[in-house]
Parts: C-alpha cells; sequence; structure tokens
C-alpha cells in the first residue's frame, strides 16, 4: 500500500524477443484492461543493464515482476535468471519464467524456481493474475468496463 493508502501498482518487465508473444501478452493486457506500467526489452544483456541499472538504465526503476523469456538472443534467460537469483537487492522480485518445454521446466525446478512461476507460452493472463494477486505486495489494477 502507498501512504494513502491505496494499492501500489507492480511493475512490470517483459523480457522476451518474440514480436508475436510481446504483442499477444501486450493484447491481453489491454483487453484486461491493465493499468500498471509495463516496459518490454528483447534481449538478456539489455535485461540485466535494466536490473542493475547500467547503461542506457541507469534511472530505471526496479520493477516488481518480470516474465522472463529463456530462449533469448545474445545473453540467455538463463543467465538473467542467475544474475537475478544472485543479486540481494533483487531477492523481492517476483519472476515469472516464460517455457516452451518440459525439460525447461525441469531445468527452472532445477534452479529453485517454484513451479506456480513458470507457464507456458503464450501467458495465460488468469492464471498470471492469480498468481500476481497472491503476492499481498503488488496489485494488478485491471480497470472497470464504463457505460454498461
Amino acid at each position: 500500500m502507498n501512504g494513502d493508502g491505496t494499492p501500489e501498482l507492480a511493475r512490470i518487465l517483459i523480457v522476451e524477443d518474440d514480436a508475436g508473444d510481446v504483442a499477444f501478452t501486450l493484447d491481453e493486457f489491454r483487453e484486461h484492461r491493465l493499468s500498471n506500467e509495463v516496459t518490454v526489452i528483447g534481449d538478456g544483456l539489455e535485461a540485466i543493464d535494466f536490473l542493475e541499472h547500467r547503461g542506457a538504465h541507469v534511472d530505471a526503476a526496479t520493477p516488481d515482476i518480470v516474465l522472463l523469456d529463456l530462449n533469448l538472443p545474445g545473453v540467455d534467460g538463463r543467465v538473467v535468471l542467475d544474475r537475478i537469483l544472485g543479486n540481494p537487492r533483487l531477492a523481492d522480485l517476483t519472476v515469472v519464467v516464460l517455457t516452451g518445454s518440459p525439460a525447461e521446466e525441469q531445468m527452472l525446478r532445477d534452479f529453485g524456481v517454484p513451479s506456480e512461476h513458470f507457464f507456458r507460452k503464450p501467458v495465460d493472463f488468469a492464471q498470471l493474475a492469480k498468481l500476481i494477486h497472491g503476492i499481498d505486495r503488488y496489485y494488478l489494477v485491471i480497470g472497470r468496463l464504463t457505460g454498461r
């Protein structure tokens, strides 16, 4: 909660290089009238820079939730995940890993990622909303239909 008692909006970072998957996710967010701040980054190295406030992202706000694809160009999503898990400053970050195969899911279990934090692509908005609403600190704000 903010100082005035209103819910704190979770800042969401999407790390995904597939334009179709990004478009689908953003369409789902728009369809559900999501009011949260969303940033999209298409490669692992830039994601690390963003999370560690380096280079062009020195003033970037730390996200609260990261939707992380594992198969990224350059620096792989597994490296990004390892950097997140190894950085005490990012300990409160909720990472939702986007996976496409059972082998990747097993790797995530081996990494210690809770199974409720990985999703098969494309992401089901209802599943994602349920996970995020289960985190007491953050809220997805979904706009209400007007004029009906």
